[in-house]
């Protein structure tokens, strides 16, 4: 899982185009009006002022801002697995229980996220956030992403560096491994159904795949070429590329959240002015912490912190992995703010609880703080280290998105670049089925063993509860963690 990789900007036209495309040929259905739609059925009713071809419209009601609060939160506490496991999560939740997004629109946000430096999970939650519920509701879905993650984290670094090992936490995520690694192969499937929609889509994600998962050639590379393939193809061949249709005036994505009902307030369209703001609200959260840490530090750690997590959050680019290795290097060997063994417990421990991987920067700054606390307590030290790292690293997140979203909502119109989406779309596919096989392969072959048999177990079980019987994924992860906390406790 060592490189991102953007995931389609399906979201030109509307879902029935797209997945229910048999539905075209019944010419006699008619759009309702919009004030005469129930939400979540099908109503049939004529109106004279609608068009014959015009289709029956299904809509979502708009999640209140309470509602985006509680499933955030929730999401908080559930999402496990790394980004993989988590964007599986968000698609799951959002799209095929929820209807808050479409997949369309889902896939386009991911592609940007996929495409930034810094955790492309937490951004992709803060770009739905933002879609749901303009700026406060990114704001909101960014900082609950992590705030669960910061309180378990920082409860199990001072278990650690207080009394030693946590083996029972290991004997938990021993179970929701194996379950995570189920919600990614569900998740994989769905979204190829929905994106390979002829053979030549599927040549295009197989050859994605073995590309990047036998030759290791970067994901931007592969995207490129795919975006050449598809604009070529569009030339040459259209019909077998254009899967991805641009959106054209008045067409809605039905069945989900209508996200801009009324076009006079729609929150989504680029700004020069409210870029400016933006950019300024960023220079100030950035500046005044790091100027209090310079002026009340009494040791220069906490400032060097806030510095150094601010330039990871810029410069690192590929994914996690592609991070980690960056921050571990120079945390360890550069500051020496903690050894190579503390370095590989916290990547353990952070890979044992929710929230997205790149969070050992948190035990990171709280190691930092506990060795070098300056005038403060060791726990004060690690506490103030703690929330520097989270808060320096994840800040130029939002400021990622909020600048970036409404531009890249703007391009879904464009139906030059349709043909190209559809490309890198299938090439996605591709790039995900590497990160499912990635994971898999090191839960059913830890670190180069015979299969692991338990886990073979409990995946194929979750994979069973998930995919034929529909149940819930916060079930089935409290499910997995009990089974394996509880063989934990019969087989030490």
């Amino acid at each position: 899982m060592s490189s991102k990789a953007p995931v389609d900007a399906l979201g030109s036209s509307s879902i029935k185009d797209v997945l229910d495309g048999a539905r075209m040929k019944h010419s006699t259905q008619e759009v309702l009006p919009k004030e005469n739609v129930m939400h979540g059925s099908l109503h049939h009713q004529e109106n004279d002022s609608q068009s014959s071809s015009e289709k029956d419209a299904i809509y979502t009601p708009h999640p209140t801002f309470r509602q985006a609060l509680r499933f955030w939160l929730k999401l908080g506490f559930i999402s496990f697995g790394g980004p993989t496991g988590q964007i599986a999560i968000m698609q799951q939740e959002l799209v095929e229980r929820r209807k808050w997004v479409s997949t369309e629109r889902f896939l386009n946000a991911l592609n940007y996220c996929m495409l930034l430096p810094g955790p492309e999970a937490q951004q992709l939650a803060i770009y739905i956030g933002w879609l749901l519920h303009k700026i406060p509701g990114g704001v909101m879905a960014g900082a609950f992403f992590v705030i669960p993650s910061m309180f378990v984290l920082f409860a199990l670094s001072y278990i650690y560096v207080a009394y030693g090992e946590v083996s029972w936490v290991a004997s938990i995520f021993s179970g929701l491994k194996p379950a995570v690694m189920a919600i990614v192969a569900a998740a994989v499937i769905k979204i190829g159904k929905k994106a390979l929609k002829n053979r030549v889509m599927i040549a295009i994600a197989a050859l994605s795949f073995v590309a990047i998962f036998f030759f290791k050639i970067p994901f931007p590379v592969i995207v490129i070429g795919a975006g050449v393939v598809g604009f070529a193809g569009n030339l040459l061949w259209p019909d077998p590329f254009d899967v991805v249709k641009a959106k054209g005036d008045g067409h809605t994505e039905t069945g989900v959240v209508q996200i801009c009902e009324d076009p006079l307030l729609c929150h989504i369209n680029p700004s020069a002015r409210r870029d400016m703001v933006i950019v300024i609200v960023f220079m100030l959260l950035w500046a005044a912490p790091m100027a209090i840490l310079y002026a009340l530090s009494s040791v220069p750690v906490f400032f060097t912190e806030g510095l150094f997590f601010t330039k990871a959050a810029f410069l690192t680019f590929g994914g996690a992995y592609a991070v980690l290795a960056y921050i571990a290097q120079a945390g360890v060997e550069q500051y020496a703010w903690l050894t190579g063994s503390q370095m590989m417990d916290g990547l353990g421990l952070a890979e044992t609880t929710p929230g997205p991987l790149i969070m050992v920067v948190q035990f990171i700054g709280f190691m930092a703080g506990w060795n070098y606390p300056g005038a403060l307590s060791p726990l004060g030290g690690a506490i103030l280290g703690s929330l520097v790292a989270t808060y320096f690293t994840f800040l130029p997140c939002f400021l990622f998105i909020f600048l970036g979203a409404p531009y890249i909502e703007k391009l879904r119109g464009n139906k030059k670049l349709s043909a190209a989406l559809s490309s890198i779309t299938a090439a996605v596919v591709g790039v995900v089925l590497n990160l499912a096989a990635w994971f898999g392969t090191h839960v059913l072959f830890p670190e180069g063993a015979t299969l692991n048999i338990f886990g073979a177990a409990v995946g194929l079980a979750s994979f069973v509860a998930i995919q034929f019987f529909g149940l819930s994924i916060v079930i089935v992860i409290l499910a997995a963690g009990a089974v394996g906390l509880m063989r934990g406790l019969v087989i030490p």
